[in-house]
């Protein structure tokens, strides 16, 4: 293709000379280009502009456009030209590829889905979605996170499973965390909040419209395969997941129980708030400050619908749930707790200042069993470590003798010795003639040899006062061999 500048050379020669082959000598160009340019212009076209020839695809163009609107833009460059060739096209297949792609860019062109920025306002919407959480003692666990849009603060929490007691309880946390409730709730078509279409329209589950109406919000769902209305809180199940999860690059270890599992979720809420956001160029928490005079106050006690029935829990840390009494944490003792049943399993949830929690879990017992679980309980020492208490004044000024005294009491009791008391007694009367140190050393001899007979410790105690005899180096315990000499006087 010749140049701008070319093309006018020519074009002026030929005004000059009138003749295609003489300008074409001037130039050094053929005749024929000469003919072509100046046709260009006689009809009002840019000389300058290339001049296309026909393609061997033209004539199939038409019907490769009405296969691309077809398929949405989706059918493939090899079925195309398998198709092509029944019709008696003649061109290769990488013609076919190439034709295929400039037409199906230009179908995307036209038909792609401008989206507007949306222009966020405090206090209106939090959305919140569901992630894959990491088994913990080969139990299946879910994150639940939730997004502020306008601070962009983002709340992480585990939660058991994906049911609306489940929910409720982590949406009542979230509001306490955010100290505040948003106007509206924006989510995905979970069963706990739509539970079918009608027309197109999402139809919510009563419940759910229940727990809003208590906290003075409104629930919203999202359109389907809709990036405007989910891209915020799927940015925040990727990075929770990123930083929660067991994987290779996070270094993130297993998780032994549940408690280490909300003790993480925890940690990431803190640090992706106390972070600077890139796009506001601000720590989200700074903003949650500002935001959160536009939210609605949160109710002083949970939305307890939902989480069941309310039980008692015992000084044994137990609760009563359908003939069947089921362990609960032992700092909840004397406190009231909901259990609810939850398929093959008992789900015990109790709230608190942060909102509610699910604090236990149990397979469902037949009645008149209890079910146990020792991490509810403080550990406890077996009999003989016990620590003896003191009732009377004698005890207590035997028992301040020191650590012999208390074993000397620890292990009598054990075998059920009848003269303790009388032991007890002889230990004190002996502390005027001996320091009270050496009586309690000669206790915890006592109490190691087990003799606790009357007079043994005035035994032990005098021992310890006789000086022992070392024996010298010259001296030796091995036996000697005399006694063999007898052994040949018979014969």
């Amino acid at each position: 293709m010749l140049s701008e500048v070319k093309v006018m050379e020519i074009l002026e020669t030929y005004d000059l000379t009138g003749s295609f082959r003489s300008t074409a000598a001037l130039c050094g160009v053929d005749h024929h280009t000469v003919r072509r340019y100046v046709a260009a212009r006689a009809a009002g076209l840019d000389p300058a502009a290339s001049i296309g020839r026909p393609a061997v695809t033209d004539p199939f163009c038409d019907k490769i456009a009405e296969w691309i609107e077809r398929s949405r833009g989706r059918v493939r460059a090899d079925v195309v030209h398998r198709k092509l060739g029944a019709m008696g096209y003649v061109g290769s297949e990488r013609t076919t590829r190439r034709v295929v792609a400039r037409l199906k860019t230009e179908y995307v062109t036209a038909h792609h889905r401008v989206y507007k920025p949306w222009v966020t306002e405090p206090g209106l919407w939090l959305q919140f979605d569901y992630g894959t959480g990491p088994l913990v003692a080969g139990r299946a666990t879910t994150l639940f996170c939730a997004w502020l849009a306008w601070s962009r603060f983002r709340v992480v929490l585990a939660l058991s499973d994906k049911t609306l007691p489940s929910l409720a309880g982590a949406l009542d946390r979230t509001f306490r965390i955010l100290g505040g409730v948003p106007t509206y709730l924006l989510t995905d078509n979970e069963r706990t909040v739509t539970t079918r279409h009608v027309a197109g329209l999402a139809v919510r589950n009563r419940e759910m419209v229940g727990v809003a109406h208590y906290y003075g919000t409104s629930v919203h769902t999202c359109v389907v395969a809709d990036p405007e209305s989910k891209g915020g809180t799927e940015a925040t199940v990727r990075i929770a997941k990123a930083d929660v999860l067991p994987r290779p690059d996070n270094l993130v270890a297993t998780y032994s129980d549940f408690a280490s599992l909300e003790a993480a979720c925890d940690e990431a809420t803190i640090r992706f708030n106390t972070r600077v956001h890139r796009e506001t160029n601000e720590r989200p928490v700074d903003r949650m400050d500002r935001e959160r005079p536009e939210l609605h106050a949160v109710p002083a006690s949970p939305y307890s619908v939902a989480f069941g029935e309310t039980r008692a829990v015992s000084w044994s840390s137990l609760v009563s749930f359908a003939g069947a009494r089921y362990s609960v944490p032992h700092e909840l003792c004397d406190d009231v707790v909901y259990v609810r049943r939850s398929g093959e399993e008992i789900v015990i949830t109790a709230s608190d200042e942060r909102g509610a929690r699910e604090v236990a879990r149990h397979r469902i017992a037949e009645r008149g069993r209890m079910v146990l679980v020792d991490g509810h309980y403080p550990p406890r020492r077996s009999t003989p470590e016990r620590e003896p208490r003191a009732t009377t004044p004698l005890e207590s000024a035997f028992l301040a003798l020191g650590d012999g005294a208390r074993r000397y009491v620890a292990e009598a009791a054990v075998g059920g010795e009848r003269h303790i008391t009388e032991a007890m007694t002889e230990a004190l009367v002996l502390t005027s003639s001996s320091t009270p140190g050496a009586v309690d050393e000669a206790l915890g001899i006592a109490a190691l040899a087990g003799r606790f007979a009357p007079g043994d410790l005035t035994s032990i105690l005098a021992s310890r006062r006789t000086p022992l005899r070392r024996i010298g180096e010259d001296h030796s315990l091995q036996p000697g061999t005399s006694g063999w000499a007898i052994l040949g006087e018979g014969a």
